[in-house]
């Protein structure tokens, strides 16, 4: 919005001139968000404690220790996420811009599925909300609608096309399919953070380490010479996109305060559901589908653990890991939750250097 507004004043204000640059919105957006983060925090906390009087329901076939250190801590915290990112996008980006209106959408858009599924658990005092397929049928209407913008917005051969890290010009065109593979990825990922969201900070930091190297991928990839230079597919108009990353690592680290061990909030699917659908959304924008799938491994991870925990069960009555996620698995066996939270974050920052080495590893 302040870019509409006031970039059009530059002829008058040089100084407003500031405001064309990505980079200079981007620091305004990242900082906005923090701040707003740290102002709304408090309040909403107190908020959420007063109409969860028993905070988020824990699982019974949990850690056991869960139900002694997690008890009472309230949920929806994903809130906080949600107003900071998007308060700070609609202040900072260009709106005119199609690709920050579809990441929007799909990050306010499974939000909402995602607070109504907290909404149901707090309500009902129990661990099950939304059904299952319910939800997926909400995940996979919303992922349809900004996949389809994202293809009508996007410049042939690019629109329906999927790319491949490691090659420069090779590219592989889905055609009809696009469509049902960029909802794939957006509802993937969306769960796949879920997953991970089972301890204090678990999963708020690496999303902001994928945020923020998807951030250095879009400004890259909508800046026509940086793209010649790294010989990647130039996507007109994704640099816009740079900024909505910010804002996400601004209202992360904002958030990081209140849900660092001893977590004071939960994110809950309102946070999680939102954040993991963001990043696929922007994946598929900048097609770096495939290089998402490096950057966000840890979350990869947890996903499979819980595909091959549950496929192991079915098919020869045995479990593989203690317990899935992954994340649990390494509490049964011990390790205290610090470790297994830092530990992890080292893990996600390599993936995230080497998912950007893919970038002039061409």
């Amino acid at each position: 919005m302040l870019y509409n507004l006031l970039y059009q004043l530059s002829d008058q204000m040089p100084v407003l001139n500031l405001f064309r640059y990505i980079t200079f919105r981007t620091g305004g957006a990242i900082i906005t968000s923090l701040i707003l983060a740290f102002v709304i925090g408090p309040h909403l906390i107190n908020w959420l404690r007063s109409k969860q009087s028993e905070g988020q329901p824990i699982r019974e076939d949990g850690p056991e220790s869960h139900l002694l250190t997690k008890k009472g801590t309230p949920t929806m915290g994903g809130l906080l996420l949600l107003l900071s990112t998007s308060i700070a996008t609609l202040l900072w980006a260009d709106l005119k811009n199609p690709y920050v209106w579809a990441v929007l959408l799909v990050t306010i858009g499974y939000g909402f599925l995602g607070f109504l599924d907290d909404y149901l658990k707090v309500s009902k005092k129990n661990t099950k909300g939304l059904p299952g397929k319910l939800k997926l049928l909400g995940q996979f209407s919303i992922a349809a609608l900004a996949a389809w913008w994202i293809s009508h917005n996007t410049a042939d051969p690019l629109s329906t096309a999927l790319a491949f890290p490691f090659f420069k010009n090779f590219l592989l065109d889905l055609g009809w399919f696009f469509i049902p593979f960029a909802m794939f990825v957006m509802v993937g990922a969306s769960n796949s953070v879920n997953l991970t969201d089972g301890l204090d900070g678990l999963a708020i930091v690496p999303v902001m380490i994928a945020a923020a190297s998807f951030a250095l991928i879009t400004y890259l990839i909508g800046n026509v010479q940086f793209a010649e230079y790294l010989q990647v597919h130039y996507v007109a108009g994704s640099g816009e996109l740079t900024i909505f990353l910010g804002a996400l690592v601004g209202a992360g680290l904002g958030f990081l305060w209140y849900n660092a061990p001893p977590a004071m909030v939960f994110m809950g699917d309102t946070g999680s559901l939102a954040l993991g659908g963001a990043l696929g959304a922007v994946s598929v924008v900048t097609k770096h589908e495939l290089v998402l799938a490096i950057i966000g491994g840890l979350f990869v991870l947890e996903t499979l653990s819980v595909i091959i925990q549950v496929g192991s069960f079915k098919l020869t009555g045995k479990r593989v890991f203690r317990m899935a996620p992954l994340h649990h698995h390494f509490e049964k066996k011990g390790w205290q939750e610090p470790t297994i939270v830092i530990r992890f974050w080292i893990i996600a920052v390599i993936l995230a250097l080497v998912g950007l080495a893919t970038l002039k590893l061409r």
